[in-house]
């Protein structure tokens, strides 16, 4: 019988780990200029937050904007037959209606800001 050679041995090498990144190169901005499936990943939940911001703001716009008739019916229903309602109703579109239009629309723009922030530092590796 022959003797069994014991098994060649292998050194199984890769990055160091306290490897430095080269400037300018970030693993996730190749993976999207490569249009990779990565890529498509990181575009796509960039597009999903800023689609979930803006219909958002959408909602609370619509629901604002909708419920106007029943405010405006609101005094005639409690006061009874109100002559003219004219006062009320540019009270509201001016006082209530506007702010909070640019209330939303303001934290729209920083959320969207805040979504394309966290993006570019994701892909540039910050």
């Amino acid at each position: 019988m022959s003797a069994e050679q014991p098994p060649t041995r292998e050194v199984v090498t890769g990055v160091p780990r306290g490897a430095r990144r080269r400037p300018g190169h970030a693993p996730a901005r190749s993976e999207i200029s490569e249009q990779t499936p990565l890529g498509t990943v990181y575009v796509r939940s960039l597009m999903r937050s800023q689609l979930r911001a803006g219909l958002y703001a959408l909602g609370v716009l619509a629901l604002l904007v909708g419920t106007l008739p029943l405010l405006f019916a609101f005094p005639a229903a409690v006061l009874g037959s109100f002559s003219s309602p004219e006062p009320f109703v540019w009270a509201m579109l001016g006082v209530v209606v506007y702010p909070v239009m640019w209330l939303v629309a303001r934290w729209y723009v920083r959320k969207a800001e805040r979504n394309e922030r966290d993006f570019t530092g994701l892909v540039e590796g910050r």
